[in-house]
């Protein structure tokens, strides 16, 4: 086993099994180093790794702590929906209606939703509990013409499933965007930060079979709980 992998699977190993527990800090590049005689190119790629998948934070001046045993993850890949991706949390997972309203397109919604002006939108606003905390915010707009017939019971459950089994309408693709930015209102509002200065921002313009688009959402993520995959080929 390489240095680099040896270090990652050894701290990893600490962080799920809770000997190193959430908000501790890391062992420094330099302890590291000495521990494993390894170069600080290596401990930092380590490390680095671990803060892609969600188990650690790094903070200037003060080092690298644990976020999360347990980060769930999140695939690029494919269209999916919030209960396909997390069916097999169970009862550990909750939404929440803290938005529902109708209103005509315009503003800067209208670089984000191929409509004409004054269309109506549905914007319903849905917050994410797994295992009690506030993760997930979603902020979904919906062309109400294309998609007629939304309200909170069906909001509270999954809006895709009653767009392909009640309106049966395919959904075909998505455009996405992926960004860290500091943190909104509605994030301070409605997501358990802890003190996180930035949410991680998954955008999806999202396309029937058609070609009509249906849907624009924003679907922002803390730091602790997420990580992303995805699967690249040449």
């Amino acid at each position: 086993m390489s240095k680099y992998n040896q270090i990652y699977t050894d701290l990893l190993a600490s962080i799920t099994t809770e000997r190193l527990q959430r908000g501790t800090r890391l062992p420094s590049e330099t302890e590291l180093m000495d521990a494993y005689q390894a170069s600080r190119g290596t401990v930092r790629r380590a490390i680095e790794q671990l803060q892609e998948r969600g188990f650690a934070q790094k903070i200037h001046g003060k080092g690298t702590f644990v976020l999360s045993p347990n980060p769930i993850e999140f695939q690029l890949g494919g269209i999916v929906s919030f209960h396909e991706t997390h069916a097999d949390l169970g009862d550990d997972v909750r939404t929440e209606v803290v938005e529902f309203l109708q209103f005509p397109l315009e503003g800067p919604l209208l670089q984000h939703i191929e409509a004409e002006p004054g269309t109506l939108i549905t914007r319903i606003k849905r917050v994410r509990r797994i295992g009690g905390k506030r993760v997930i915010l979603d902020i979904n707009h919906f062309v109400a013409d294309v998609i007629p017939g939304l309200d909170r019971s069906i909001a509270e459950q999954s809006i895709y499933a009653f767009i392909e089994q009640t309106l049966q309408l395919q959904i075909a693709y998505a455009q996405r965007t992926i960004e860290a930015l500091p943190r909104g209102k509605d994030d301070q509002t409605h997501l358990d930060l802890e003190g996180q200065s930035h949410v991680i921002v998954v955008s999806n313009q999202t396309f029937l079979q058609d070609g009509r688009q249906f849907e624009y959402t924003e679907s922002r993520h803390t730091l602790d709980k997420f990580y992303f995959s995805d699967i690249a080929r040449r």
